[in-house]
């Protein structure tokens, strides 16, 4: 193929999985249009929010929480937290998964809030010596998943405290207008992979990880039925607006990028991702701000020739933590690559599954984002 770049957004001909139609607009921009349609956000939105508000307060008579709310200390989140308890009177519970790697930031700013709306804040916190060997072992393999047992983390971690508590209804941050669509092949994940690595290359044994294994997937959604909800596919959502009033209102404080509050996650965001792998997320996010109109290409473009924000003396903290010399920092940075496809994974199961998947998604009891990204066969990226 030769070179080219979205007529809309930044995305290249480099992006996997991507298309272009006649006008020269992506497949990626095609793709958020339709969730768009599908979740519009003007006063449509606002009403089917508002119904889905009434379902989980119905759903919570009698208990103690109508929803609960998976909180990482970051912007979208801590925004929900304040929008869905005081404009829409639910009650809460704030779960967050400790991968005993939060920044300062993070942790203050998740209490902050929790605090000052009252919200019950329920915590599991992994071994962190586990934590650390699985972190290892993910680098060890070549992998660029490293932030898979953390994401995995919370998805377990909000499905365990509806269980224990008796909640229908999760609430996620997720905006795909303003967040945009990761492209297919970038990452992937799931339990079995996690378990992959972990077995090839893993020391410690997983005793407090909670991985999400299909079998419990499909207990959660089938048994419990526990819906996911992302609140902000339904609104006019400025995030700048945001950030100010979380910081005026709750002395919330910005942590420097999307993905920034945590220090596994900064990582993989600021160094790991477009050093070893010459792949920026930032890209996905200046697109969606592209298609918002928030920002021009010619903006977008010159934002992305700038580096990533890293934290000070992160690089420094993190091989400390993970007990790394310089040179097998270095090593384990020049290993050969490998993906998801040279270890056991759930994907052709998730495949021959489409059909269920699209089912659970239209019911709610999976994100659209899982069925489109996981469902179907895509290319691997490999750089």
């Amino acid at each position: 193929m030769t070179y080219q770049i979205c007529t809309r957004c930044i995305y290249d001909s480099e992006v996997p999985n991507i298309t272009f139609n006649e006008e020269g607009v992506c497949s990626y921009c095609t793709q958020i249009d339709e969730l768009s349609e599908q979740f519009p956000n003007d006063e449509r939105g606002e009403a089917e929010l508002q119904r889905l508000v009434d379902e989980m307060k119905e759903a919570g008579k009698g208990k103690k929480y109508d929803a609960l709310i998976g909180v990482s200390g970051g912007c979208d989140s801590s925004y929900l937290m304040h929008l869905m308890t005081k404009k829409y009177g639910l009650r809460l519970l704030a779960v967050h998964f400790d991968n005993t790697w939060n920044s300062t930031v993070a942790t203050e700013n998740i209490h902050c809030v929790t605090e000052k709306l009252g919200i019950d804040l329920y915590t599991y916190v992994v071994d962190a010596n586990e934590f650390d060997d699985m972190i290892l072992a993910h680098l060890k393999a070549g992998v660029k998943e490293i932030e898979n047992p953390t994401d995995i983390g919370l998805a377990t971690t909000m499905n365990m405290a509806a269980e224990k508590y008796g909640i229908k209804y999760k609430i996620d941050g997720h905006s795909f207008r303003t967040e945009g669509s990761a492209p297919m092949g970038w990452i992937y994940m799931d339990a079995k992979y996690i378990d992959s690595v972990h077995k090839e290359y893993g020391t410690v044994p997983m005793k407090t990880f909670p991985n999400l294994w299909l079998s419990k997937q499909l207990k959660w959604m089938l048994f419990n039925q526990i819906k996911s909800i992302r609140p902000l596919y339904y609104l006019e959502y400025d995030k700048e607006a945001a950030k100010a009033m979380l910081t005026k209102e709750y002395g919330w404080v910005w942590y420097g990028g999307h993905h920034l509050e945590n220090r596994t996650s900064s990582f993989f965001h600021s160094y790991f991702f477009p050093k070893r792998w010459n792949t920026d997320f930032r890209i996905a996010g200046y697109s969606a701000y592209c298609r918002d109109g928030r920002m021009t290409r010619e903006e977008a473009l010159a934002l992305m020739k700038e580096e990533p924000h890293i934290e000070d003396g992160l690089l420094e903290f993190y091989k400390k933590r993970l007990n790394l010399s310089d040179e097998e920092f270095d090593r384990l940075m020049s290993l050969p690559k490998k993906h998801y496809t040279d270890f056991k994974t759930y994907k052709k199961t998730f495949e021959r599954m489409r059909p269920f998947f699209y089912l659970m998604a239209k019911w709610k009891l999976i994100p659209w984002s899982f069925y489109i990204k996981y469902t179907l066969p895509h290319s691997v990226e490999k750089k």
